[in-house]
């Protein structure tokens, strides 16, 4: 007779965790290293604008695990592993991570100590206006994200989240505003938003469709 297919291993998922920990961090890690050349031998390891460097960086990073994180529910329906989902709060929270080291670069290193002047910016600078709106919508589904939050929110836990399909609109906005020259790069990121937010489209009229038909 043969056996059923196991579950995931407590431990083997616990590794793949602790890599996509590791893994998710490294940025971080060369970013810092990079930062400590220009401090410690006055390198141009950050080239020639360190401060843009810094935000760039950072916010590519933040927006690269966005679209990781809205790309694990197709690929979870395409290879019907479920186990994909214990990585997408992971995930998310990642980059949040990278979302607040983007804003803290800013409020730190572009405006000094004149943090006060975020409003100013807010107020007359559209994409700096979609940026912040996107970091301020992250912010409480970073606070949401504990199994706490979703038995205490149940339902709405759901609705609430769904806001990161806007979040990812905005952060794409805040990208393409923000570059003056070459989209190319904003204009792909861009292009892999439509990709996974048509992919629920379809997938959502797909279901209904079956539904109506039974």
């Amino acid at each position: 007779m043969n056996r059923p297919a196991r579950p995931a291993s407590t431990p083997a998922l616990a590794w793949a965790k602790a890599l996509v920990h590791v893994l998710s961090l490294l940025p971080a890690a060369w970013l810092a290293w990079r930062v400590y050349q220009v401090w410690r031998t006055g390198s141009d390891a950050l080239g020639a604008d360190p401060v843009a460097e810094i935000e760039h960086f950072t916010g590519l990073w933040a927006l690269r695990f966005l679209l990781l994180t809205l790309a694990i529910t197709p690929l979870r329906q395409l290879t019907g592993r479920s186990v994909l989902l214990r990585f997408r709060r992971l995930l998310g929270l990642y980059a949040f991570f990278y979302a607040c080291l983007h804003l803290a670069a800013y409020l730190a290193l572009d405006l000094g100590g004149y943090w006060t002047q975020i409003f100013e910016e807010i107020a007359k600078r559209p994409y700096i206006t979609v940026g912040f709106a996107a970091w301020v919508l992250l912010l409480p589904l970073a606070v949401t994200s504990t199994a706490g939050w979703m038995r205490r929110l149940g339902r709405r836990w759901g609705q609430l989240h769904r806001l990161v399909y806007a979040v990812a609109v905005l952060a794409v906005l805040h990208f393409w505003w923000l570059v003056k020259s070459d989209l190319r790069e904003p204009a792909l990121y861009a292009g892999i938003v439509c990709i996974l937010l048509g992919w629920r489209v379809v997938r959502r009229f797909s279901v209904r469709r079956t539904t109506a038909a039974r």
